[in-house]
């Protein structure tokens, strides 16, 4: 089920990609893109990206790593003073 999930999520992003005119049409523009990405082409970029993100979610859904995926992206926050690190729990140098 996860795997038709993830299909439809990446289908769903490539057609935002492939139909961002027809969006911009029905939906118009989005202020937040305008603002930050430009004038006149902000929106446009803006469906484009949100369908790119769309397409990235949708295999990682297929493939089945989400919990991988998350536990990737929360790393940093997760293993914080954990390794890679040339000081001990107590601040001290180790030797």
């Amino acid at each position: 089920m996860v795997i038709i999930l993830g299909i439809v999520v990446a289908f769903g992003g490539v057609m935002m990609i492939l139909k961002t005119e027809w969006l911009l049409e029905n939906f118009g523009r989005i202020d937040w893109f305008e603002e930050k990405f430009g004038t006149e082409g902000g929106s446009r970029l803006g469906y484009k990206l949100l369908g790119l993100v769309a397409v990235i979610i949708g295999v990682i859904m297929m493939t089945g790593s989400s919990s991988s995926f998350m536990q990737w992206v929360t790393s940093p926050l997760t293993n914080a003073g954990i390794g890679g690190s040339s000081r001990g729990g107590s601040g001290q140098i180790q030797n």
